[in-house]
């Protein structure tokens, strides 16, 4: 499994940082993860509907973060990405915490992934 990353995907990460010193801890074991098991698993993850895209896009609402003690996997990060299984790869979209956003962008996505 090969993980890419979108260029608004690195400038989220490298705000995120800034408060979420662990950030690029916590995105390793998650990515350890995806590689054993990158199909949605509810209710740690789960795909999005309802897209104007084919391919599998899996938002992961429960990311333990380090820099948030205590919290465990309740620490409010979501990462969106896409799964592509016939090519062995997977693409990071989004990563926000949901205290500063609502919902995954759905405008990125499908700019990204168009049908």
């Amino acid at each position: 499994m090969t993980f890419e990353e979108l260029t608004e995907f690195k400038k989220d990460v490298k705000i995120l940082l800034k408060k979420y010193r662990t950030l690029n801890e916590d995105l390793y074991i998650v990515k350890k993860v995806l590689v054993v098991i990158p199909e949605e698993r509810p209710p740690f993850s789960f795909r999005l509907d309802n897209l104007s895209t084919e391919t599998c896009i899996i938002k992961v609402k429960k990311i333990a973060c380090k820099s948030l003690k205590g919290r465990g996997v309740n620490s409010g990060l979501r990462l969106i990405y896409a799964h592509m299984p016939a090519e062995g790869k997977i693409i990071l979209i989004e990563l926000y915490h949901k205290n500063v956003k609502e919902q995954e962008d759905r405008d990125r996505i499908s700019l990204h992934f168009p049908k």
